[in-house]
């Protein structure tokens, strides 16, 4: 883990959670594995404030935990997953892609499990059931079976996934007294459950409820005690539900190959890709380099008829496909028309390459990245040969090289031709090395996000008795409005902010917004 790693996992935990369970995970993540009483002890927390926080984390999938190095008699130890912490970054965008591919109904359903880490099928039916009728105009009701049917789609399309049940360590015997516990540990992969999207029968009928204005909390608060209650008389006690992460990561790379041939080609010849992705989105494995290889007549038979591609022209858009510089499409035989794969990791490589290509040109200009670009092709070139090649002047070209090495764009590689290692005999090459080039951008955006966070929460707490005294007029006005009241009350209330407040708030909200933005499109950037 980096510096800038550890920072920004400490302010993604104190932004979601607060401040204690941003200690807990910091402390874990500086520390590795430690057990409970190691961790009260070490971040001087109470032990119950310490229990309270690892099982945020753990409902979350944010923290793991397993039988220690004594064994299962020993203390369970707890490790942190980086990794899923990361994941709140991508937390808008999860809950945008379930609205444009299964609309308002999965946009909540798979906001209520981020919020909450993981639910049973029935309580989320309940929830979003009630929030949708509860925008409802007066009279209509959302149907538990429609949030049903939008829940199976998100399973069937494995964008839900169950929860692993907790496996056991060992058993315990009633009739031996010496014989230990047994001790939970950490589930494995979900995908290694074999009922990991199989959907239980639920016994769930009626209507989503509206609820008062008047109840709020209390509302929640029995809603939470009936849960478990209502549960059970589902069917589907004890089966959770999570987002699967890795099936939105696979969405959003399909979405970059498919927007990448678009540019590079036309659009007709990106619906053909997208269909390749479409008809093996759910049996290529996660990590494949390819996609499951498809004919050209099954290709043919998956286009949407909107389309309107002749036999002809489908097999003349694959051979330009496959013979294209960026190779986004491979022919591996010729059964049935021609049989066709993409090739995954070449267009992620390709992606990553225009990306680097992008930051270059950005932050040093033309020039620069036609210096860059020229590296990533020849691979090792001597000064001479940059200046020769890229057909700059010697002295801009030698500016350009030292500042892109500068800002480590850019290795030198020494070859010696004695071992003396003497200057006059050495060849001094420049190369590109595109992977760890493209680990330093990717710390860059996270050092980037960092700041925008920091000064957001810097911004906010500076203004937070304006921000309060806005909420609680703002609320005022809400509540009136309800009333019915008259224009001139509502315009006595809106004076109590005087117009210096007014455009402190505006500006206020200008800089916040601002940050978000700019903290967007470098989540973007790191995700690309």
């Amino acid at each position: 883990m980096t510096a800038q790693e550890v920072r920004l996992c400490g302010l993604l935990l104190q932004e979601h959670f607060g401040n204690v369970v941003e200690k807990v995970g910091t402390h874990l993540i500086r520390s590795g594995v430690l057990t409970l009483r190691a961790l009260a002890h070490e971040t001087k927390l109470p032990l119950d404030l310490v229990k309270k926080s690892l099982c945020v984390l753990v409902q979350h999938g944010m923290c793991t935990f397993g039988a220690g190095r004594r064994g299962p008699a020993g203390p369970v130890e707890y490790r942190i997953n980086c990794e899923h912490i990361f994941h709140m970054l991508r937390y808008p965008r999860y809950i945008y892609t379930a609205k444009s591919l299964y609309g308002d109904t999965g946009e909540l359903i798979v906001e209520e499990i981020l919020q909450r880490g993981q639910m049973t099928m029935s309580s989320t039916v309940k929830t979003v059931a009630d929030r949708l009728t509860h925008n409802m105009p007066e009279g209509q009701s959302m149907d538990y079976s429609e949030v049903v049917s939008a829940f199976s789609q998100l399973v069937e399309t494995h964008f839900l996934q169950r929860c692993p049940p907790l496996a056991s360590a060992g058993s315990s015997s009633s009739g031996a007294v010496d014989t230990p516990l047994p001790v939970a540990t950490q589930p494995t992969e979900p995908e290694s459950n074999p009922d990991c999207y199989k959907l239980p029968y639920i016994n769930l009928t009626g209507q989503g409820k509206r609820r008062r204005s008047s109840e709020g909390g209390e509302a929640e608060q029995r809603a939470a005690k009936k849960a478990r209650t209502d549960n059970s008389e589902c069917g589907d006690d004890g089966i959770y539900w999570q987002v699967n992460f890795q099936r939105f990561h696979l969405h959003f790379r399909d979405q970059a190959i498919i927007s990448a041939v678009s540019c590079k080609l036309d659009q007709t010849s990106s619906e053909i890709v997208r269909t390749m992705l479409r008809m093996s989105e759910v049996t290529t494995p996660a990590h494949a380099a390819f996609t499951q290889a498809l004919s050209a007549n099954e290709i043919f038979r998956a286009l949407q008829s909107s389309y309107n591609i002749a036999r002809p022209n489908l097999d003349q858009y694959l051979s330009l496909l496959v013979d294209d510089p960026m190779e986004f499409v491979g022919k591996t035989g010729d059964s049935g028309g021609g049989m066709y794969v993409v090739n995954l990791h070449r267009a992620l490589a390709n992606l990553a390459r225009a990306t680097l290509e992008s930051v270059v040109q950005e932050r040093f200009g033309s020039r620069s990245a036609r210096i860059f670009r020229l590296l990533l092709r020849k691979r090792h070139l001597e000064q001479k040969q940059v200046e020769d090649f890229a057909m700059i002047p010697a002295k801009e070209a030698k500016d350009m090289l030292y500042t892109l090495l500068s800002e480590n764009l850019v290795q030198l590689q020494e070859i010696p031709k004695t071992p003396d290692y003497a200057p006059s005999r050495t060849f001094y090459l420049y190369t590109v090395n595109q992977l760890p080039t493209a680990r330093l951008l990717l710390q860059h955006c996270y050092k980037t996000v960092c700041n925008l966070i920091e000064r957001r929460l810097y911004e906010t707490k500076e203004n937070k008795r304006l921000l309060e005294k806005s909420q609680r007029i703002e609320a005022i006005l809400a509540s009136l409005q309800a009333t019915g009241a008259e224009a001139a009350q509502l315009t006595e209330v809106e004076e109590m902010i005087t117009v210096p407040e007014r455009q402190q708030l505006e500006s206020l909200r200008h800089h916040i917004n601002k940050s978000c933005t700019n903290q967007l499109l470098s989540k973007h950037e790191s995700v690309t």
